[in-house]
């Protein structure tokens, strides 16, 4: 009956482990589902549209079949609005669920020249890009509201043939527990079968019954000795020993195996209840606000190829590399500087542009163009550079405008990235000062101090911007009324810079106003026969181009200014939150 069991035992147990390998072999149901998509079409390029690869749960693998392929993912919109020179293939989704793909034709029409389309590679719109000489595989999670661009070199027909794999989600759940179980089976049933040996070992033992012996026969020890030995090194014990090792070997081996084929997670059942999400907190977005024109990463990856760009430009002194990443003020300012590299030997360049680390982040909630973003970069040293960055339509890079020191105690109570905010108009009634006025109106207080009509709307006590400029004043006046007091005068003026205000909402639906205001300083001659000589004033010399003047010098500084703006009916006053001076030009006074 032991045998029995034990027989039973083995058969139960093979049962089980096949059954488990079963599931995790022949059959396991498909672990992906692929959609494959070929056009006939010569267009340079083919979107695919973001319902496509949201049409399934899960991450996507992209699979595109070419010699050399260059593939990007953006936002719709912006993908849309990009390719509208020229004709693209659009793959969408059929009624009957299939990929579809349809040829569209140029909306747009473009000017003699280079293409605005020929070229996709490092586009600011990108929120990746990947190229790949020969087919390109790679795995994305876009959603419905991001599409694909896929592309040889934007010129070229695109890749005629790829493919977007989807997981199933298919498991074998019981394919561990049938294995692991199986193999506990095999093991009771070894045990079973060790037990019948020892008991059919047992009973098969000598049972012979001695002769009955006189009472007066001695007993012949030597013949039962040898009997003892005879029995003793019987060789059917040798033998059952060594197969009962053999037997062990086998079944150790076999549980061995099937374990190591139930260990995968998806072999498994899922213990306990899925993980409830923890609710988050709402973000209410205002009714018809755009997108986010960039996001944090895409944000940080432009402010990389500003400043690297930059930085080389730096290195040669060249403006026009410069402007392909700098515009208004930023630029003025790098330009003038290059003038003065030229001129003197021992001019230094400007601060490199900071990139990283993003400490404060705001883009603009803007589906069309211009479209720009705000960033606060903190240097190791922890000074914070603030900057605004803008883009003046789909195929521009993006362009450093506004850049300047942030105090240590500026405050912005800034919308989440991911949700952006809206610009302000430059004549916005909603302010407590519309921002085409605040540069003006900052520049008569420069000028008049607490005399000026808009001295009560700015914050005084907490400028040292006007502090220092007031300063800096009063010593170059005291400088020059050592020598000149009786032959010349010194004037100063502040006027608002031709820059346009570049403003974005924050939360309490006040502004953060970036604007430009250009100060003058004027040293004019007071006596018809009396000259302006600049002396060691090589920076004046440089821009000017000349060492005297009978009729004076003017030289300008641009400053870069970032304001609080409150909304209109609140208390609070116009804050200073950041600045930035350099010079912008030195001319002989007509």
């Amino acid at each position: 009956m032991r045998f029995v069991w034990a027989i039973t035992a083995f058969v139960l147990a093979t049962l089980m482990i096949g059954a488990g390998i079963a599931q995790r072999t022949i059959l396991q149901a498909p672990a992906t589902q692929t959609a494959s998509v070929t056009t006939d079409d010569d267009a340079p390029y083919v979107l695919v549209d973001g319902s496509v690869f949201d049409s399934r749960p899960g991450a996507q693998t992209l699979r595109v079949d070419g010699d050399a392929v260059f593939a990007a993912y953006a936002r719709t919109g912006d993908l849309t609005q990009w390719l509208a020179p020229t004709d693209y293939t659009h793959v969408t989704m059929s009624d009957a669920g299939e990929p579809t793909s349809e040829l569209v034709s140029a909306t747009v029409e473009q000017g003699e020249g280079e293409s605005l389309t020929a070229d996709p590679v490092g586009s600011d719109l990108w929120l990746d890009e990947f190229q790949q000489e020969g087919d390109l595989a790679t795995t994305l999670q876009l959603p419905e509201d991001m599409s694909l661009l896929i592309a040889t070199d934007g010129v070229a027909p695109a890749p005629s043939s790829f493919s977007i794999s989807w997981p199933t989600g298919a498991t074998t759940p019981w394919a561990g527990p049938l294995i692991v179980a199986g193999g506990i089976v095999l093991l009771v049933g070894i045990f079973l079968y060790i037990l019948a040996l020892r008991h059919v070992r047992r009973s098969r033992g000598p049972r012979r019954k001695g002769l009955p012996l006189a009472a007066t026969q001695p007993i012949d020890l030597s013949l039962e000795q040898s009997e003892k030995g005879v029995i003793a090194s019987t060789p059917r014990r040798r033998r059952l020993s060594l197969g009962r090792k053999s037997v062990l070997a086998v079944p150790t081996a076999a549980v061995t195996v099937a374990l190591l084929a139930g260990c995968t997670p998806g072999a498994w059942p899922e213990l306990g209840s899925s993980p409830t999400p923890s609710p988050t907190e709402s973000v209410i977005v205002p009714e018809g606000q755009g997108a986010p024109a960039v996001t944090q990463t895409q944000a940080e990856r432009i402010l990389d190829r500003i400043a690297e760009q930059v930085n080389a430009a730096d290195k040669a002194a060249d403006a026009d590399a410069a402007s392909a990443r700098l515009a208004g003020p930023a630029l003025t300012e790098r330009k003038t500087n290059y003038t003065l590299q030229k001129e003197i030997d021992d001019q230094a360049p400007l601060a490199a542009i900071p990139s990283a680390p993003v400490t404060a982040f705001l883009p603009q909630a803007q589906d069309g163009w211009p479209r720009m973003f705000l960033a606060v970069v903190e240097e190791s040293d922890g000074a914070a550079t603030i900057m605004t960055v803008r883009q003046e339509d789909p195929w521009s890079d993006y362009k450093l405008t506004y850049l300047s020191s942030l105090r240590a105690d500026a405050s912005m109570n800034l919308a989440a990235g991911y949700v952006g905010a809206v610009a302000v108009e430059p004549n916005s009634p909603f302010l407590v000062m519309a921002p085409e006025a605040v540069a003006g109106a900052y520049a008569d207080v420069l000028n008049n101090g607490d005399d000026s009509e808009f001295a009560a709307v700015f914050d005084g006590e907490n400028d040292p911007f006007r502090a220092q400029v007031a300063e800096n004043r009063a010593t170059l006046l005291k400088n020059f009324n050592k020598t000149g007091e009786e032959t010349g005068k010194v004037s100063f003026r502040a006027r608002a810079g031709a820059a346009e205000p570049l403003s974005l909402v924050t939360l309490d639906s006040g502004a953060i106003v970036a604007v430009t205001v250009v100060e003058s300083e004027s040293v004019v001659p007071t006596d018809e026969d009396a000259v302006i000589k600049l002396g060691d004033n090589v920076v004046v010399k440089a821009l000017s181009g000349v060492t005297q003047s009978k009729s004076g010098f003017t030289t300008r500084y641009a400053d870069q200014l970032y304001f609080f703006v409150p909304a209109q009916g609140s208390n609070e006053k116009i804050q200073l939150i950041a600045s930035r001076s350099n010079i912008l030009d030195a001319k002989v006074v007509d």
